[in-house]
């Protein structure tokens, strides 16, 4: 198998330097480039093509937000990993709605952000459980539903099941335990889910469903 390819958008230097040392450490992680501002992140993510691409939100001529707008819009199979100093409300909201698959805060330790740019490429959610809380708190009306399209009209049972068990954060393996089924066929649903909501990552479809009312304040942890 191939390394993941992944690109590192920062405006600092030597944030830079210091992530591309913690990831190239590793066999399978393979940094092709680096961009100090939001528009040279969206021009190398369209040259490059790489699998992850890590964005900051505060970047010169362009922010993060419209970063991973355009990147998503363009690129759509890219991951988007956020990694931040920021955890407010609105740039949670604007990033997740923007397509970003993670969120992760700079205070992080090194083999988290290692682990967090391999499940954004397997299509795993990096969120904190009280990061999707505020989401779900977000999507869900004064009444305390959403309203939407009844997801029976576009997920099986099973898949439903399955998108219920990613958005309490659980790994594929761990779904795949409780469901008893293989790793594959978790893979398989996701990968169903996904082509049917339109999304590329767990996080988007994880958010989709908080959005049309499907997941409730207790399939969240």
């Amino acid at each position: 198998m191939g390394k993941i390819k992944i690109l590192i958008a920062d405006d600092h230097a030597v944030v830079r330097e210091g992530t591309r040392r913690v990831l190239e450490q590793e066999p399978d992680l393979d940094v092709v480039g680096e961009a100090g501002d939001g528009e040279e992140a969206v021009e190398l993510t369209t040259s490059l093509k790489p699998d992850v691409a890590i964005i900051d939100i505060s970047m010169p001529k362009m922010d993060g937000i419209e970063a991973t707008r355009r990147i998503k819009a363009t690129c759509p199979s890219v991951n988007v990993l956020i990694l931040t100093a920021y955890d407010d409300d609105q740039f949670i909201f604007s990033l997740l709605e923007a397509g970003a698959a993670g969120y992760l805060l700079k205070t992080v330790r090194s083999r988290e952000l290692v682990d967090a740019v391999r499940a954004v490429y397997s299509g795993e959610s990096v969120l904190h459980p009280s990061v999707a809380r505020k989401v779900l708190n977000r999507f869900v009306s004064a009444s305390g539903k959403a309203e939407g399209k009844e997801a029976s009209s576009i997920l099986s049972e099973r898949e439903m099941e399955v998108l219920k068990l990613a958005a309490k954060g659980l790994s594929n393996q761990d779904i795949a335990d409780k469901l008893c089924l293989s790793i594959r066929t978790v893979q398989g649903h996701l990968g169903h889910i996904f082509n049917k909501l339109q999304v590329s990552s767990r996080t988007e479809a994880v958010v989709r469903a908080m959005k049309e009312g499907w997941v409730t304040l207790e399939d969240v942890p």
